[in-house]
This record gives C-alpha cells, structure tokens and sequence, in this order.
C-alpha cells in the first residue's frame, strides 16, 4: 500500500483550521473542500493543493453538534469545480467534541454512497476525506477504487509531518453498503 500524504501550505492549514474550528466555539460541524493535484509515485500519493472552498451556512442542508448534510449544489459545486481544473477532491469536515478523532458511523455511511459517484464523476481520481477536531484529525484516502480505503500517514506542512489518529478502523467501511 502506498503511503499517502495531503501537501498543504502552513497558512493554508491555518486557515483551514480556523474555518473548521472558530476560535468563538460553535455547537456545529463546519466542512470545507480542497481541490488537489495528486502524484501517484512507486510508494507514495500526494494531494498537492490547488485550491479550497469554506463551505459557508448556505451549502447546508442540515448540520448539527454531530452531523452534517450538504446540499445537492453544494456537491455538485465542489464536483464540477474539482473537473474543471483537473483535480481530485478532498473533503474535510470537523468535529467539534473532545476524544480521538475519527470518522463516525455516519460519515461512513455517507462516503459508502458519495465516494463511488464522485470516483466516476472525476474519472477515477483518488479521493480523500478528512476529520479534522480539537486533539487531532484522521483521514482515509481511496486511490485504486472506490471500495477500499487506505489511511491517510501524514499532512506535510511546509516540511512538517502532522499525523493522524488512525483511529477510523477500515474494517468499518465496506463498499457493499454494510458497516
């Protein structure tokens, strides 16, 4: 298996985790799109960042402390933004409550049906999916297919390496529709 990083500028991080976590604290979850260029070499996948989108009020259609539901337009949005300029697509989304992070029973479920339509959408571009909270983050990346994922090992911050939890079993997820 390769060894998969998300590249991303420290100011870009900053930001990202600011959006993601604001400072004032609020009882929702925030979510936010990265646009990536990706070089598959012999034992690594990079996501080089191109471009990110904060996912503001509008681009719900509900969210709470424990749970988030895009619009369709906010989807197809990110969708048709990753195709025009060529990239794979990475969401990110935060959980605000303390522990480990890592992705939940519903994010699952919700990557189970989004990840295959997106994979065909963008032509087979690898897709990653973050969880970003107040102790960490914790990714899994889809890169030979949209069935198996495999752990995200770091994101490279001007030279840094940040890593995750590793804490989302990928046992939990099944492309078959069953946890």
């Amino acid at each position: 298996m390769a060894r998969i990083r998300l590249e991303l500028p420290t100011v870009i991080r900053e930001a990202l985790w600011r959006h993601l976590l604001p400072r004032v604290v609020s009882p929702l979850e925030e979510a936010a799109f990265l646009f990536a260029r990706t070089e598959q070499g012999d034992e690594t996948v990079a996501f080089r960042l191109a471009d990110w989108l904060r996912v503001g009020p509008e681009g719900f259609r509900s969210r709470s402390q424990y749970h988030l539901e895009l619009t369709d337009e906010t989807r197809a949005g990110a969708i048709k933004r990753a195709h025009d300029l060529g990239t794979s697509l990475v969401e990110v989304h935060s959980h605000i409550f303390p522990g480990t992070p890592r992705l939940s029973p519903s994010d699952i479920a919700g990557l189970r049906e989004f990840v295959p339509h997106v994979w065909w959408r963008l032509r087979h571009r690898p897709y990653l999916a973050l969880v970003v909270s107040p102790s960490g983050f914790d990714g899994l990346a889809w890169i030979e297919n949209a069935k198996e994922p495999q752990h995200l090992e770091a994101i490279v911050s001007d030279g840094a390496l940040l890593r995750p939890s590793r804490a989302t079993p990928l046992e939990e997820y099944s492309g078959d529709g069953s946890l």
